[in-house]
């Protein structure tokens, strides 16, 4: 328990709305945990998997109707709808806490109501956020357990006042009809119901760290990002550290953890985070970062040894997996897995299963909940107090034709114009059409808390106060040629362009300036090992003035959008950006 008056008063006022049989406070330990999953075992929440194979490691489905997160009914409820913006839904608050409580009222009636302290963050460091969740889902506990600091080390940190982030959850009656993920930055306060799936139930993660925090970050003054943090050591041993943001099914988690290829012996790739940053201006000038996560919640598909061996090695024990295929020896598999499928199998809908059926075995979007502290290539540094320094920011996209593989941009401005602009193509398994283009600002479309037009102000203020800026760079490792074939081979390869990167912020590689920034000239880049064409790399780097023309039409409409509140200094890029085209030869 706490000695917290206002946490007390509120678990109280939600108990008496949710009308729990039970409420339990979550305290942290390794009993307590093997307690919960006993009981989740026996009812059949969760499947424990072969434990020779894969120790402390079990199975969850989730409702058929509730496999990923629900964007339509994810709403930003601020007082008026200008401070929610036009790329968020919108509910007025005082409508949002009558009708979603009134689904409340009673949902927990039979079940019991677990109380999660939980911090996100380390103990004690200037970053760290405090939160409470109120759940009646033990599968939400114990991703929790893995995901956040939680128990008596977070009661510790709450002291009798600190403010923390009120959190309620309920599985209600798992209907999409009666589901809602609610935000309310100015109350500091996340509501959701009707879903068991952990992108809207485990609260900590999307809901807080990016959609709460990046409105605390707007009023206090930093930044939560949705991007990677590592660190890249050179063969000398100097580690320098990169942030990185990336759409969905951009690599963000393998670039996270990669592995160097032998071509280029001697570097080394710490992960700090694969998700989401917590960024401040130090007294140095710099920007500092921490990953407020204790865990990766991985999407599982397309996760093998040969795209991201170290997350494999990760989840290999004390993690969960959800809606992957059980296979007959009890252990686990998913397409893309690097491994032939099993002759049978129980799919994601817990039904019987073999290749020839033609359905997926597991969900596209499976997922894998793993202790950040098992991955082999866990930073020393990635729970220091105060963060890393960070050197370079990374924006990336999929673009069959138009971004070269990497660019640096001019300046502060001008590289959070980059990221204001970024944007993917979607592919056919996504949408049934391929090549359309969504603009994802900074990768932060789906969680900013706020009128994104004010998100670009926090972006180009925060410049005005930094000394020593990192440098803003974009990358795309998905061009393709005239048949339709990636040009570039990814992967461990992409260290190449990160090394650039690195050489460019010691001002120690070259490069040729074109209208939409500094494109490496193919001597800078180190190629040595590298089975690829002076063609292929010719059109890997190549900017063509006609294309980005055409560009700057998306990019306009998305801007028009938010009318005039888009500061004047996007507008000024977009001109400057036409006007080197138009001189461009």
């Amino acid at each position: 328990m706490t000695r917290h008056k206002e946490a007390l008063k509120w678990v109280d006022e939600m108990a008496a709305m949710c009308k729990p049989d039970e409420i339990v406070w979550i305290e942290g330990s390794d009993a307590e945990k093997d307690r919960l999953t006993e009981q989740a075992l026996s009812t059949g929440e969760l499947h424990l998997l072969n434990q020779e194979k894969y120790p402390g490691c079990v199975l969850h489905r989730t409702a058929e109707n509730d496999v990923a997160r629900t964007e339509h009914l994810t709403f930003i409820c601020t007082r008026t709808e200008a401070d929610a913006g036009p790329t968020n839904n919108w509910m007025d608050p005082k409508e949002a806490y009558a009708k979603v409580g009134a689904m409340f009222d009673g949902c927990m009636r039979g079940r019991t109501m677990y109380v999660i302290p939980f911090i996100m963050g380390v103990p004690g460091s200037p970053f760290r956020k405090l939160g409470i969740e109120l759940t009646d889902s033990i599968y939400v506990v114990l991703n929790m357990r893995i995901m956040t600091r939680i128990g008596q080390v977070a009661l510790d940190e709450l002291g009798e006042n600190e403010d923390f982030t009120k959190c309620l959850h309920s599985k209600g009656e798992l209907d999409i009809e009666r589901r809602f993920i609610l935000q309310f930055p100015e109350d500091n306060t996340i509501w959701s119901y009707g879903s068991g799936y952990g992108g809207n139930v485990l609260l900590g993660k999307k809901c807080l760290s990016l959609r709460i925090a990046s409105y605390m970050g707007l009023t206090e003054g930093w930044m939560a990002e949705h991007m990677l943090i590592l660190g890249l050591e050179s063969p000398d041993g100097e580690v320098t550290y990169i942030a990185g943001a990336f759409p969905s099914a951009c690599g963000k988690t393998n670039l996270a953890m990669l592995i160097p290829p032998d071509s280029l012996p001697g570097y080394k790739v710490w992960t700090v985070g694969d998700d989401i940053a917590w960024i401040r201006i130090g007294d140095d000038g710099r920007l500092w970062a921490v990953n407020p996560e204790a865990g990766f919640f991985g999407v599982a598909p397309g996760t093998s040894a040969k795209s991201n061996h170290n997350a494999m090695l990760t989840a290999s024990s004390n993690s969960i997996f959800t809606n992957v295929l059980l296979t007959p020896d009890n252990t686990v598999w998913w397409e893309g897995m690097g491994i032939d499928a099993p002759d049978q199998g129980v799919d994601w809908r817990g039904k019987p299963w073999t290749p020839k059926d033609g359905e997926n075995g597991a969900n596209a979007n499976a997922r894998f909940t793993a202790p950040a502290s098992q991955c082999p290539v866990i930073s020393s540094h990635w729970e220091d107090p105060q963060g890393v320094p960070i050197s370079a920011i990374l924006f990336g996209g999929r673009r069959a034709k138009l971004a070269p593989l990497i660019y640096e941009s001019f300046d502060w401005q001008h590289g959070s114009y980059v990221g204001a602009t970024m944007a993917s193509e979607t592919t056919a398994a996504a949408t049934g059409a391929v090549g359309v283009v969504r603009r994802d600002p900074m990768a932060m479309r789906p969680f900013c808390g706020y009128n994104m037009a004010r998100y670009f102000r926090h972006w180009l203020d925060i410049g005005k106060k930094l000394t020593n800026p990192p440098k803003i760079f974009h990358v795309n490792w998905f061009r393709q040629d005239e048949n339709g074939e990636f040009l570039w081979p990814g992967y461990g390869e992409n260290l190449r362009a990160l090394d650039w990167v690195l050489r460019r912020c010691n001002d120690k590689a070259d490069a040729r300036e074109t209208p939409i920034g500094y494109v490496p000239t193919k001597e800078s880049l180190n190629l040595e090992g590298l089975d690829i064409s002076d063609e292929a790399m010719d059109k890997l780097l190549e900017v063509r003035g006609d294309d980005w023309i055409e560009e700057l039409d998306g990019m306009q409409k998305f801007f028009d959008q938010f009318g005039y509140e888009l500061p004047a200094e996007m507008l000024e890029e977009q001109q400057a950006l036409k006007t080197r085209l138009g001189r461009w030869d």
